[in-house]
Protein backbone atom coordinates (compact mmCIF):
# COMPACT_ATOMS: atom_id res chain seq x y z
CA UNK A 1 0.00 0.00 0.00
CA UNK A 2 2.89 2.39 -0.05
CA UNK A 3 4.09 4.06 3.11
CA UNK A 4 2.44 5.13 6.06
CA UNK A 5 0.82 8.34 5.75
CA UNK A 6 2.03 11.29 7.81
CA UNK A 7 -1.03 13.44 7.92
CA UNK A 8 -4.60 12.93 8.42
CA UNK A 9 -4.05 9.68 10.53
CA UNK A 10 -7.09 10.29 11.85
CA UNK A 11 -8.89 9.53 8.81
CA UNK A 12 -9.56 5.16 8.79
CA UNK A 13 -7.62 2.70 7.07
CA UNK A 14 -7.17 3.25 3.68
CA UNK A 15 -8.94 6.05 3.50
CA UNK A 16 -7.16 9.39 1.74
CA UNK A 17 -7.47 12.72 2.20
CA UNK A 18 -6.63 15.42 -0.99
CA UNK A 19 -6.70 18.88 -0.80
CA UNK A 20 -8.26 19.89 -4.32
CA UNK A 21 -9.13 23.69 -4.84
CA UNK A 22 -10.04 24.83 -1.47
CA UNK A 23 -11.94 21.39 -0.97
CA UNK A 24 -10.85 18.74 0.59
CA UNK A 25 -11.47 15.64 -1.62
CA UNK A 26 -11.48 11.95 -0.34
CA UNK A 27 -10.17 8.88 -1.81
CA UNK A 28 -10.44 5.15 -0.86
CA UNK A 29 -6.94 3.64 -1.36
CA UNK A 30 -7.08 -0.26 -3.10
CA UNK A 31 -3.23 -0.24 -2.41
CA UNK A 32 -1.20 -2.62 -5.13
CA UNK A 33 1.04 -1.41 -7.84
CA UNK A 34 0.58 0.74 -9.68
CA UNK A 35 -1.04 2.54 -6.98
CA UNK A 36 -5.16 3.11 -7.14
CA UNK A 37 -7.64 5.07 -5.52
CA UNK A 38 -11.01 5.22 -5.58
CA UNK A 39 -12.90 8.81 -5.42
CA UNK A 40 -15.44 9.20 -2.13
CA UNK A 41 -16.24 12.83 -2.63
CA UNK A 42 -15.86 15.80 -1.01
CA UNK A 43 -18.24 15.53 1.73
CA UNK A 44 -16.72 13.59 4.48
CA UNK A 45 -20.34 11.95 6.04
CA UNK A 46 -20.85 11.10 2.53
CA UNK A 47 -17.00 9.82 2.41
CA UNK A 48 -17.29 7.57 5.27
CA UNK A 49 -20.37 6.16 4.37
CA UNK A 50 -19.04 4.97 0.70
CA UNK A 51 -15.32 3.73 2.72
CA UNK A 52 -17.20 1.16 4.88
CA UNK A 53 -19.10 -0.15 1.77
CA UNK A 54 -16.10 -0.91 0.34
CA UNK A 55 -14.33 -1.72 3.51
CA UNK A 56 -17.26 -4.80 3.62
CA UNK A 57 -16.70 -6.01 0.22
CA UNK A 58 -13.36 -6.20 0.12
CA UNK A 59 -12.54 -7.58 3.43
CA UNK A 60 -11.78 -10.99 4.08
CA UNK A 61 -14.69 -13.07 5.75
CA UNK A 62 -14.95 -12.61 9.61
CA UNK A 63 -12.52 -14.76 11.92
CA UNK A 64 -14.14 -16.39 14.62
CA UNK A 65 -13.67 -14.06 17.49
CA UNK A 66 -16.03 -10.71 16.42
CA UNK A 67 -14.26 -7.46 17.30
CA UNK A 68 -16.15 -4.25 18.61
CA UNK A 69 -14.84 -2.59 14.64
CA UNK A 70 -16.43 -5.44 12.68
CA UNK A 71 -20.26 -4.50 14.63
CA UNK A 72 -19.42 -0.64 14.39
CA UNK A 73 -18.44 -0.95 10.66
CA UNK A 74 -21.62 -2.73 10.02
CA UNK A 75 -23.82 -0.40 12.18
CA UNK A 76 -22.08 2.32 10.07
CA UNK A 77 -23.10 1.06 6.86
CA UNK A 78 -26.85 -0.36 7.52
CA UNK A 79 -27.91 1.97 10.84
CA UNK A 80 -26.64 5.47 10.51
CA UNK A 81 -27.91 6.29 7.01
CA UNK A 82 -31.18 5.40 8.65
CA UNK A 83 -31.34 8.68 11.13
CA UNK A 84 -31.93 12.21 10.57
CA UNK A 85 -28.79 14.51 9.30
CA UNK A 86 -27.91 15.49 12.26
CA UNK A 87 -28.00 12.34 14.28
CA UNK A 88 -25.89 10.94 11.30
CA UNK A 89 -23.58 13.71 11.88
CA UNK A 90 -23.64 13.27 15.58
CA UNK A 91 -23.24 9.20 15.25
CA UNK A 92 -20.34 9.79 12.91
CA UNK A 93 -17.94 11.89 15.14
CA UNK A 94 -19.51 9.83 18.27
CA UNK A 95 -18.23 6.48 16.26
CA UNK A 96 -14.91 8.12 16.07
CA UNK A 97 -14.09 8.34 19.82
CA UNK A 98 -15.42 5.16 20.77
CA UNK A 99 -12.79 3.34 17.96
CA UNK A 100 -9.59 5.36 19.77
CA UNK A 101 -10.89 2.96 22.99
CA UNK A 102 -12.27 0.25 21.37
CA UNK A 103 -10.66 0.19 17.79
CA UNK A 104 -7.27 0.35 18.22
CA UNK A 105 -6.65 -1.91 17.87
CA UNK A 106 -10.02 -3.66 17.52
CA UNK A 107 -11.08 -5.20 20.60
CA UNK A 108 -13.25 -8.69 20.99
CA UNK A 109 -16.55 -8.61 21.80
CA UNK A 110 -16.65 -11.53 24.28
CA UNK A 111 -13.85 -9.54 25.90
CA UNK A 112 -15.67 -5.87 26.74
CA UNK A 113 -17.06 -5.59 30.14
CA UNK A 114 -18.73 -3.27 32.52
CA UNK A 115 -15.51 -2.01 33.98
CA UNK A 116 -14.23 -0.80 30.35
CA UNK A 117 -17.18 1.05 29.27
CA UNK A 118 -16.64 3.13 33.22
CA UNK A 119 -12.97 3.63 32.29
CA UNK A 120 -13.90 5.27 28.96
CA UNK A 121 -16.45 7.10 30.58
CA UNK A 122 -13.79 8.47 33.41
CA UNK A 123 -11.08 9.25 30.37
CA UNK A 124 -13.44 11.12 28.74
CA UNK A 125 -12.41 15.02 29.32
CA UNK A 126 -16.33 16.26 27.79
CA UNK A 127 -18.48 13.96 30.15
CA UNK A 128 -22.08 15.13 28.17
CA UNK A 129 -20.36 13.91 24.87
CA UNK A 130 -19.26 10.78 26.72
CA UNK A 131 -22.30 10.31 27.75
CA UNK A 132 -23.67 10.22 23.91
CA UNK A 133 -20.80 8.27 23.24
CA UNK A 134 -22.16 5.29 25.40
CA UNK A 135 -25.71 5.49 24.08
CA UNK A 136 -24.33 4.57 20.53
CA UNK A 137 -22.18 2.01 22.14
CA UNK A 138 -25.21 0.67 23.81
CA UNK A 139 -27.26 0.88 20.65
CA UNK A 140 -24.49 -0.96 18.64
CA UNK A 141 -23.91 -3.48 21.19
CA UNK A 142 -27.46 -4.71 21.10
CA UNK A 143 -27.72 -4.42 17.23
CA UNK A 144 -24.89 -6.77 17.50
CA UNK A 145 -26.53 -9.44 19.41
CA UNK A 146 -29.49 -9.16 17.10
CA UNK A 147 -26.92 -10.08 14.54
CA UNK A 148 -25.89 -12.94 16.07
CA UNK A 149 -22.53 -11.69 17.08
CA UNK A 150 -22.11 -12.27 20.26
CA UNK A 151 -24.99 -13.02 23.13
CA UNK A 152 -23.73 -11.57 26.00
CA UNK A 153 -25.29 -8.78 28.14
CA UNK A 154 -24.41 -5.59 27.37
CA UNK A 155 -21.73 -4.07 29.14
CA UNK A 156 -23.49 -0.75 29.47
CA UNK A 157 -26.50 -1.85 31.52
CA UNK A 158 -25.65 -0.98 35.12
CA UNK A 159 -23.22 1.89 34.60
CA UNK A 160 -24.19 5.16 35.30
CA UNK A 161 -23.50 8.40 33.06
CA UNK A 162 -22.10 11.34 33.99
CA UNK A 163 -24.66 13.95 35.89
CA UNK A 164 -25.93 16.50 33.20
CA UNK A 165 -27.29 19.87 33.71
CA UNK A 166 -30.44 19.92 32.14
CA UNK A 167 -31.57 22.32 29.84
CA UNK A 168 -34.80 23.00 32.04
CA UNK A 169 -32.64 25.27 34.11
CA UNK A 170 -32.09 27.89 31.13
CA UNK A 171 -34.86 30.34 30.89
CA UNK A 172 -34.27 33.31 28.87
CA UNK A 173 -36.07 36.69 30.55
CA UNK A 174 -38.27 38.65 27.75
CA UNK A 175 -35.46 41.38 28.91
CA UNK A 176 -32.56 39.25 27.34
CA UNK A 177 -34.79 37.97 24.24
CA UNK A 178 -35.66 41.85 23.15
CA UNK A 179 -32.00 42.74 23.51
CA UNK A 180 -30.94 40.19 20.95
CA UNK A 181 -34.07 40.85 18.91
CA UNK A 182 -33.10 44.32 18.02
CA UNK A 183 -29.86 44.11 16.96
CA UNK A 184 -30.86 40.84 14.84
CA UNK A 185 -30.79 41.46 11.51
CA UNK A 186 -33.86 40.99 8.87
CA UNK A 187 -33.38 37.08 8.74
CA UNK A 188 -32.41 36.50 11.94
CA UNK A 189 -35.62 38.12 13.08
CA UNK A 190 -37.77 36.41 10.89
CA UNK A 191 -36.46 33.32 12.47
CA UNK A 192 -36.81 34.18 15.82
CA UNK A 193 -40.83 35.23 15.04
CA UNK A 194 -41.44 32.15 13.36
CA UNK A 195 -39.81 30.11 15.92
CA UNK A 196 -41.68 32.17 18.56
CA UNK A 197 -44.93 31.38 16.79
CA UNK A 198 -44.87 28.01 15.58
CA UNK A 199 -42.94 26.70 18.83
CA UNK A 200 -40.30 24.56 16.79
CA UNK A 201 -36.96 23.91 16.33
CA UNK A 202 -34.50 26.08 15.00
CA UNK A 203 -33.82 23.01 11.96
CA UNK A 204 -37.77 22.55 11.49
CA UNK A 205 -37.90 26.51 11.17
CA UNK A 206 -34.73 26.85 8.59
CA UNK A 207 -36.72 24.59 6.46
CA UNK A 208 -40.10 25.45 5.82
CA UNK A 209 -40.74 26.29 2.81
CA UNK A 210 -44.16 28.26 0.78
CA UNK A 211 -45.01 24.84 -0.46
CA UNK A 212 -45.74 23.37 3.37
CA UNK A 213 -48.64 25.89 3.20
CA UNK A 214 -51.80 24.38 2.42
CA UNK A 215 -55.52 25.38 3.07
CA UNK A 216 -54.72 27.95 5.27
CA UNK A 217 -52.31 25.61 7.84
CA UNK A 218 -48.53 25.35 7.79
CA UNK A 219 -47.61 21.88 7.90
CA UNK A 220 -44.50 20.57 9.63
CA UNK A 221 -42.42 17.18 9.87
CA UNK A 222 -39.98 17.88 12.88
CA UNK A 223 -36.11 16.27 11.84
CA UNK A 224 -35.87 15.13 15.22
CA UNK A 225 -38.95 12.96 16.17
CA UNK A 226 -40.24 12.82 12.50
CA UNK A 227 -43.63 13.61 14.28
CA UNK A 228 -46.37 15.33 11.65
CA UNK A 229 -47.96 18.59 13.04
CA UNK A 230 -50.70 21.06 11.47
CA UNK A 231 -50.43 25.08 12.53
CA UNK A 232 -53.57 26.58 11.67
CA UNK A 233 -52.18 30.17 9.80
CA UNK A 234 -54.02 32.88 11.75
CA UNK A 235 -53.46 36.00 13.96
CA UNK A 236 -49.63 36.98 14.63
CA UNK A 237 -48.39 33.99 12.33
CA UNK A 238 -50.70 35.04 9.64
CA UNK A 239 -49.11 39.05 9.70
CA UNK A 240 -45.43 37.59 10.19
CA UNK A 241 -45.50 35.31 7.00
CA UNK A 242 -47.45 38.03 4.76
CA UNK A 243 -44.55 39.74 6.15
CA UNK A 244 -41.69 37.50 4.88
CA UNK A 245 -43.45 37.26 1.44
CA UNK A 246 -44.04 40.91 1.13
CA UNK A 247 -39.96 40.77 1.86
CA UNK A 248 -39.08 37.60 -0.58
CA UNK A 249 -40.95 39.58 -3.27
CA UNK A 250 -38.25 42.40 -3.17
CA UNK A 251 -35.66 39.99 -4.33
CA UNK A 252 -34.61 39.01 -7.63
CA UNK A 253 -33.51 34.94 -6.26
CA UNK A 254 -36.93 33.68 -5.36
CA UNK A 255 -36.21 30.79 -2.41
CA UNK A 256 -39.45 28.45 -1.93
CA UNK A 257 -37.97 28.75 1.66
CA UNK A 258 -39.34 31.12 4.40
CA UNK A 259 -36.35 32.16 5.84
CA UNK A 260 -34.30 33.57 3.40
CA UNK A 261 -31.16 35.86 3.86
CA UNK A 262 -30.68 39.63 2.87
CA UNK A 263 -30.32 38.46 -1.12
CA UNK A 264 -33.22 36.12 -1.32
CA UNK A 265 -31.00 32.77 -0.81
CA UNK A 266 -32.04 29.61 1.23
CA UNK A 267 -30.49 31.30 5.23
CA UNK A 268 -28.61 28.19 6.61
CA UNK A 269 -28.09 26.58 10.17
CA UNK A 270 -24.44 28.12 9.81
CA UNK A 271 -26.05 31.77 8.70
CA UNK A 272 -28.11 31.48 11.55
CA UNK A 273 -25.61 31.01 14.06
CA UNK A 274 -23.36 33.61 12.44
CA UNK A 275 -26.07 36.13 12.47
CA UNK A 276 -27.26 35.17 16.38
CA UNK A 277 -23.83 35.47 17.65
CA UNK A 278 -23.03 39.06 16.20
CA UNK A 279 -26.67 39.92 17.58
CA UNK A 280 -25.56 38.99 20.61
CA UNK A 281 -22.33 40.07 21.02
CA UNK A 282 -24.44 43.77 19.94
CA UNK A 283 -26.53 43.46 22.73
CA UNK A 284 -23.85 42.81 25.13
CA UNK A 285 -25.21 38.91 26.14
CA UNK A 286 -23.19 36.76 27.32
CA UNK A 287 -22.72 33.71 25.46
CA UNK A 288 -23.09 30.17 27.20
CA UNK A 289 -19.84 28.39 28.00
CA UNK A 290 -19.44 25.27 25.95
CA UNK A 291 -17.38 21.89 25.39
CA UNK A 292 -17.41 22.07 21.70
CA UNK A 293 -13.87 22.50 21.38
CA UNK A 294 -13.60 18.76 22.68
CA UNK A 295 -16.56 17.75 20.77
CA UNK A 296 -14.68 16.22 17.93
CA UNK A 297 -11.04 14.13 17.60
CA UNK A 298 -8.23 16.99 16.89
CA UNK A 299 -6.25 16.19 13.74
CA UNK A 300 -3.20 14.40 15.36
CA UNK A 301 -4.92 14.29 18.63
CA UNK A 302 -2.33 11.87 20.90
CA UNK A 303 -4.12 8.70 21.12
CA UNK A 304 -2.54 6.87 24.08
CA UNK A 305 -5.44 7.95 26.50
CA UNK A 306 -8.04 6.17 24.45
CA UNK A 307 -6.46 3.36 23.71
CA UNK A 308 -8.21 1.12 26.87
CA UNK A 309 -8.32 -2.14 26.84
CA UNK A 310 -7.28 -2.31 23.50
CA UNK A 311 -3.39 -2.68 24.55
CA UNK A 312 -4.02 -5.26 26.43
CA UNK A 313 -5.95 -7.35 23.76
CA UNK A 314 -3.25 -6.28 21.22
CA UNK A 315 -1.86 -9.60 21.08
CA UNK A 316 -5.18 -11.60 20.86
CA UNK A 317 -7.62 -9.67 18.97
CA UNK A 318 -8.46 -10.19 14.81
CA UNK A 319 -8.66 -7.87 12.38
CA UNK A 320 -12.52 -6.88 11.49
CA UNK A 321 -14.14 -7.76 8.45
Amino acid sequence: MGRKPSKNQNLPKRMRARPRGGKVWYYYDTGGKPRREIPLGCDYPTAIKKWAELEMETSDQPAQRITFKHAADRYLKEVIPTKAPRTQKDNLIELEWLMLFFGNPPAPLDEIEPIHIRQYLDQRQAKTRANREKALFSHIWNKAREWGYTNLPNPCAGIKGHKEKGRKEIYIEDETYRAVYQTASTPLRDAMDLAYLTGQRPSDVLKMMETDITDGALNIKQNKTSKKLRISIEGQLHTLIERIKERKSTHTIRSLHLIVDETGQRFTPFMLRAHFDRAREKAGTKKRTSNSATYAPKRGRTRQNYQGISDKLKNNSDTPA
